[in-house]
C-alpha cells in the first residue's frame, strides 16, 4: 500500500517529467487554443487530483488517471466553448428579447435605439446588479453556477437580479415617456 505522502511525490514527478507531453496532448484534443488555455487545463486537473480527499483510493495507473483526467477536463471545456459560442450568436436577438420585456409597444421599427438605450441603461448599473444582468440573461450562467464560482449565496444572487430588473424597468420607462 502506498502512503498519501509516496503518492503524492509520485504525482509530482509524473507532472514534472510529462508536462510538456501532457500540453501537446491537451493541443492536440482542442484546436484553435492557446497556449495558456493547455496549462490551464493541466494545473486545473491537477489542483483536483492533488486535492482529492484522504479516503480516496490510491491511484494504480498514473500516466492512465491523469490522462483520463485531462481527456474528461478537456471534453468539459469543449462543451463550455461550445455553449459559449452559441450564446455568442443568439446575442442579439437576445437583446432584442430582453428589450421587450421593457416595451410592451415593442415594434421592429426601432430595435437599433432600443438596443442602444438597454446597452446604456445596463452600463449605468452598479457592477453587482450588471454583472448578474449580464451573466444570467445574456450568458446563461445559472445562479447555481455563478455561486459556485464567486461564493455569493444563489439567493444573493436572485436578489441581486431582481433589484437590477427593477432599476431597469425604471429607467426604461423614464426614456419611453
Amino acid at each position: 500500500m502506498v502512503s498519501r505522502k509516496q503518492q503524492n511525490n509520485n504525482l509530482t514527478d509524473f507532472f514534472e517529467e510529462e508536462y510538456s507531453s501532457l500540453k501537446g496532448y491537451v493541443r492536440s484534443k482542442i484546436t484553435h487554443t492557446a497556449e495558456s488555455d493547455a496549462e490551464d487545463i493541466i494545473q486545473d486537473v491537477a489542483l483536483r487530483i492533488f486535492s482529492r480527499p484522504l479516503d480516496a483510493l490510491p491511484i494504480q495507473n498514473i500516466g492512465g488517471f491523469v490522462y483520463n483526467a485531462i481527456r474528461n477536463r478537456i471534453i468539459d471545456v469543449m462543451r463550455t466553448k461550445k455553449e459559449r459560442i452559441d450564446n455568442e450568436k443568439t446575442l442579439e436577438l437576445l437583446w432584442t428579447e430582453f428589450a421587450s420585456m421593457f416595451y410592451e409597444d415593442f415594434t421592429e421599427e426601432y430595435p437599433d435605439q432600443l438596443k442602444e438605450r438597454l446597452k446604456e441603461a445596463i452600463a449605468e448599473l452598479k457592477p453587482v446588479y450588471r454583472d448578474i444582468v449580464i451573466a444570467v440573461d445574456f450568458e446563461g450562467y445559472t445562479y447555481r453556477e455563478i455561486s459556485k464560482q464567486t461564493g455569493i449565496p444563489p439567493g444573493t444572487l436572485m436578489s441581486r437580479r431582481h433589484r437590477a430588473m427593477s432599476l431597469l424597468l425604471k429607467k426604461l420607462e423614464l426614456v419611453k415617456k
